[in-house]
């Protein structure tokens, strides 16, 4: 019984990492065709973002570290809710314990 539970669990995590990442391998090898910048297009865009460095100097690369919606902040907020949620399951893995050696 316990080994059908563990194959059926190993397919099915099979399944669900084979549909996430075929889409994302496929999309990264095949290039789209109505979306083709020329070089030109490139040197122009590349030529108006240094133009955009030098007008505004000492602004830093425009990613926030410290605000929530920045690099620190939210992984400090994402650490904060699946913390949050591991301790749930510790404390619930802790009561079912306590009451399972209660019962034998």
């Amino acid at each position: 019984m316990k080994q059908s539970k563990v194959l059926l669990s190993s397919v099915f995590l099979g399944f669900i990492m084979a549909a996430t990442l075929v889409p994302l391998a496929s999309a990264q090898a095949y290039p789209s065709s109505y979306n083709q910048m020329t070089l030109e297009d490139t040197l122009k865009i590349a030529k108006e973002r240094v133009k955009e460095v030098q007008q505004h100097p000492g602004e830093g690369s425009g990613t926030p570290f410290l605000s929530a919606n920045g690099v620190i902040g939210a992984s400090i907020i994402s650490g904060a809710v699946f913390g949050g949620i591991f301790v749930v399951f510790i404390a619930r893995a802790k009561k079912v314990e306590a009451s399972l050696s209660k019962m034998r």
